[in-house]
């Protein structure tokens, strides 16, 4: 198992591990509040009852005690209507906005207060009936405010910590990739150091060869060459990670055209190459950094190829936007669509040898250092991928007028 797929089971497992706790958090809220429901369901039958003995026993003065007593308790809004719909009584409501008296309060009289509360108590639960006197109330009530507050807090609750999930999680992910950023620039910089010492060595050797063997016009010296030249070219690539490279105006089909050249023969016979498209589009490069990309994509589109095949590179301007299209197609083996973001990933690859760094570096170079984008065109499994990349073109048109 590769580290990418190793890191996203990880993540699978957290992500599992979080929902279950948020379920088991809601369903023992749950749990809790049915609970309050049934005990302040039964305070308020307690009440009405109370409620309708108060008018008989109010002379009582042990009862009134009784009853003061279980309304101080009694934390539910409740109203109380006659037969006529009319409103008789009501406790537990907002007080400035009856005729109680309240202290330091300013008081107002809403009677759409009073409606509003009586809608929503006969949403929520049945009415007591009640008998006095020959006549018929009926009371109504609602969740007290804590009731209300606890039936909201599981969901308050997981909104918060899914918040905080996500907060901790862009810090670590920008602190990761930081670390990373210095990782790879420490390890391209002792690259490009280490390189430097045998590279001199091998330019020494090959003119002493020359002069030694009389060999100036030697092909096989002249290949070595180009492969010192091509270890100077990467040492140089490596030097650059890390600082802000420079971009100068380039046509893009010449060097394209140049790397495929050098590439191709070394590279098999049985995988041919070809370029097309508009040979005049120019963009900002920085050449050895832009060399490294297509030799990525080009060694990828190889490897996929397991017998004959073919790659090509086509290039297509879009004026409207006034950008540069750059397809990378092979006819190998191809890409499951859902790996498509996945081949990008750090330590993702598919061959036993592979340490799944090259097209996570050809996303970095694109698009930290060119301002571009790469991703996925299009695959399909035994048939072949496309990759493509766009960058901003350095050429401007402006708009005709008539």
């Amino acid at each position: 198992m590769n580290p990418y797929q190793k890191k996203r089971r990880w993540k699978f497992f957290l992500l599992i591990f979080a929902i279950l706790i948020g379920i088991a958090s809601v369903f023992y809220t749950d749990s809790f509040v049915k609970k309050m429901e049934r005990e302040e369901a039964d305070q308020f039958h307690l009440w009405v009852k109370i409620q309708e003995r108060a008018m008989f026993l109010y002379d009582n003065d042990d009862y009134r005690v009784i009853v003061e007593t279980v309304r101080a308790n009694t934390k539910t809004p409740v109203i109380m209507i006659d037969s006529a719909g009319a409103i008789t009584s009501f406790f537990g409501l907002d007080s400035t906005k009856t005729n109680y008296p309240v202290a330091d309060a300013k008081l107002t009289y809403d009677s759409l207060y009073f409606v509003r509360q009586l809608r929503q108590m006969k949403a929520q639960h049945p009415p007591d009936e009640m008998n006095f006197l020959g006549k018929k109330f009926k009371a109504y009530y609602r969740d007290s405010f804590i009731l209300t507050q606890l039936r909201y807090f599981p969901y308050i609750q997981m909104g918060v910590i899914f918040l905080f999930l996500l907060t901790a999680y862009a810090a670590f992910s920008s602190a990761r990739r930081d670390e990373q950023d210095h990782v790879w620039v420490g390890l391209a910089k002792e690259t490009a150091h280490q390189l430097g010492t045998p590279i001199s060595s091998l330019m020494a050797w090959t003119e002493l060869m020359k002069s030694k063997f009389d060999a100036e016009d030697d092909p096989l010296i002249a290949e070595m060459e180009n492969d010192i030249k091509r270890l100077e070219i990467i040492t140089d690539r490596f030097s650059k990670i890390g600082s802000k490279p420079i971009l100068e105006d380039h046509t893009v089909y010449i060097v394209i055209s140049d790397f495929i050249r050098y590439f191709k023969v070394r590279t098999s016979d049985k995988v041919k190459f070809s370029i097309t498209g508009d040979e005049q589009v120019r963009a900002m490069l920085n050449v050895p950094l832009f060399d490294w990309v297509i030799e990525n994509l080009l060694k990828n589109a190889a490897n996929a190829i397991e017998n004959e095949g073919s790659i090509s590179i086509n290039i297509i301007e879009n004026l409207a936007k006034e950008q540069v299209f750059i397809d990378v197609s092979d006819t190998g083996k191809g890409i499951p669509r859902s790996k498509f973001d996945a081949v990008f990933q750090p330590g993702y690859t598919t061959r036993k040898r592979g340490w799944g760094l090259g097209l996570s570096l050809t996303k970095r170079i694109v698009e930290n250092y060119h301002s571009g984008e790469i991703f996925v065109k299009d695959s399909e499994l035994g048939k072949g991928t496309t990759f493509r990349i766009i960058l901003k073109s350095s050429l401007r048109y402006e708009p005709t007028t008539a």
